[in-house]
């Protein structure tokens, strides 16, 4: 049977029929669960959230650890973006990490903004990139549709969802459970090369 188009996987789906893969050749469309150790990382200049999230020895992911980078105002920019670099550096030096996931700067109207945003992921991904970790990056939209359902969930639900997942007792602070889901994120959607 012919392959069918995204688009004819849509109209079948609207008027409620099948749209299960039709494939003849005997492999699974089933996607591969990830199995391994995460790095999420939610970038920001005066608070990173960091989670390290093991996807191998479980049903379910455990978080084996997790810390905000909470730098005050009186700090400047160079040394807050040392400091982002040299925890991300101390993780990646303390756990085998196997891949790093990082959450792409929002859409913002001010330039300045848009800049520190910049130089913070910058800080955070250089480090990871210097020991040759692999590094993909998620929009924030798709990471609160993959842990959350809803592109628009507020930091609480997409806290709470965190916990559920990992099976905490307390809530993660929120640059620490945003770090997670990013880390969450690409367990549940990235598609691995063949």
């Amino acid at each position: 049977m012919a392959r069918r188009s995204s688009r004819q996987l849509w109209k079948a789906k609207l008027e409620g029929k099948s749209v299960e893969s039709q494939r003849s050749n005997g492999f699974s469309s089933a996607r591969p669960k990830f199995r391994g150790v995460i790095l999420g990382i939610d970038p920001s200049l005066r608070g990173t959230g960091l989670a390290v999230l093991d996807f191998a020895k479980a049903d379910r992911p455990v978080l084996l650890h997790s810390r905000t980078i909470s730098l005050k105002p009186s700090i400047s920019m160079f040394l807050c973006l040392g400091q982002i670099s040299k925890n991300v550096s101390e993780i990646l030096g303390t756990y085998e990490i196997d891949v790093v996931a990082v959450e792409q700067t929002i859409y913002v109207q001010n330039f300045q903004t848009a800049q520190i945003l910049g130089a913070a992921r910058g800080a955070a991904i250089a480090a990871a990139a210097v020991v040759e970790k692999p590094i993909f990056e998620y929009a924030p939209l798709r990471v609160k549709q993959a842990v959350v359902g809803v592109g628009r969930a507020s930091k609480e639900q997409v806290a709470r969802t965190v916990v559920s997942l990992v099976g905490l007792g307390d809530v993660l602070k929120h640059d620490e459970s945003d770090a997670a889901a990013v880390a969450l994120c690409h367990a549940f959607t990235h598609v691995p090369e063949i």
